[in-house]
């Protein structure tokens, strides 16, 4: 693994604009606008180096399904914060009937730094972002850049195969919805859910598109529409389940979930059991059933205990994107509980390369690994000012 510095295209924005990337930019606390996209260096990775990370990924992901079965066996719902007894039913009974349920994707954060092995940061299963980028501009820097070159990058193929592979779980004669929230300025969530419904219609699905915002309810009928005023029987939604199931609808979603039985009005996609997964509790969980693994940090729940004196820790809430709300503590400060539920993993701080601090966005898709986009911060903790560089096996 290498960091290499190269001259950005010309006219890179447009392109990456032209492709997908209506955010290439990103605007900083001073005004200033600054490279979301960075193309002035990239990432070089051996083939051994990639198919090893692939298999830790793989690995990573099988061990959090057994994780889901540990707390759902258990009933530890209590440790992920899911008191609500209708809510750990609906997470119960979609995780005993995942079979029947359309399930698309999810992103490991993985701390790795070209030497030792790779180190599970989080698991973003439920609404993960950084997907265009990822699948298609950095696809076609590479062509660009460097043809005939290779990239940990199949995640446009798995998409198209997993959206066909699973269509026969939607329900039959009604369109997919695709929503995401307005109230996303930045047009991210936005662009990540258009090109989901690219690939879905590219597997012959029939789709439609309709912002969280514009659901209505039908209190004649008990189900939801959309703005055409039909029913809502399946809909991919880039929206956390924890805001579903907290607004003001949340008895509506609750009462009409369809979970495999057929007896629900909507499917929504991801499925309710990823709140096992999308959850940082899920990190103490993987360190309580394999101490010590290679691919794993120590974390727990009910604080710090020894790291805060050895190693240092990071406290990051159960719940919460782009490092919101998380918070860093060298070794040999006093512990500090926090208020909130929160994880307490053991610090191990992002590899520098040329000074920035690098993250591993590694992709799978249909339970596969399926590719790799990589972030760049000037801290430890990386959050909406990072920056996106490509990468490339050599």
């Amino acid at each position: 693994m290498e960091r290499r510095t190269i001259e950005p295209r010309d006219g890179w924005q447009r392109t990456v604009e032209e492709q997908g990337l209506i955010y290439p930019l990103t605007r900083y606390p001073d005004g200033s606008l600054r490279p979301y996209w960075d193309e002035s260096a990239y990432y070089a990775f051996s083939l051994p180096e990639v198919e090893a990370l692939e298999e830790v990924v793989e690995e990573l992901h099988r061990m959090c399904l057994a994780a889901a079965a540990h707390i759902v066996d258990t009933g530890r719902f209590a440790d992920l914060g899911i008191t609500d007894p209708r809510l750990v039913e609906a997470v119960t009974e979609a995780w005993r009937r995942r079979a029947e349920l359309p399930s698309l994707y999810g992103r490991f954060d993985l701390r790795y730094d070209g030497t030792g092995p790779a180190k599970l940061l989080e698991y973003n299963a439920d609404t993960p972002t950084s997907l265009v980028e990822a699948a298609g501009p950095q696809w076609f820097w590479m062509e660009e850049r460097f043809p005939g070159a290779d990239q940990w990058n199949s995640l446009h193929e798995r998409l198209v195969d997993a959206w066909r592979k699973q269509a026969p779980l939607l329900p039959p004669g009604t369109p997919l919805h695709f929503a995401h929230s307005a109230a996303d300025e930045l047009g991210e969530d936005l662009m990540t859910v258009a090109y989901l419904k690219e690939t879905a219609e590219q597997a012959g699905l029939d789709t439609d598109w309709i912002s969280m915002e514009e659901i209505g309810w039908d209190p004649l009928s008990g189900r939801f529409v959309d703005h055409h005023l039909r029913f809502i029987r399946s809909c991919f939604k880039l929206y956390p389940w924890e805001w579903l199931v907290t607004d003001r609808f949340a008895g509506h979603v609750l009462d009409t979930l369809d979970n495999g039985g057929g007896t629900g009005s909507t499917l929504w996609i991801e499925p309710a059991w990823k709140m096992l997964l999308s959850n940082k509790a899920l990190l103490a969980v993987l360190w309580e059933l394999h101490p010590g693994h290679p691919n794993l940090l120590a974390a727990h729940l009910d604080g710090p205990r020894e790291l805060a004196a050895t190693t240092g820790y990071v406290a990051k809430p159960l719940l919460g994107r782009e490092g919101a709300g998380v918070t860093v503590h060298e070794a040999g400060a006093a512990p500090v509980i926090r208020d909130e539920p929160c994880c307490y993993q053991e610090l191990a701080p992002l590899p520098s390369f040329d000074g920035n601090r690098v993250v591993l966005g590694t992709w799978v898709v249909d339970g596969a690994s399926a590719g790799l986009g990589i972030r760049e911060s000037a801290g430890l903790i990386t959050d909406e000012y990072a920056r996106f560089l490509p990468h490339v096996i050599v």
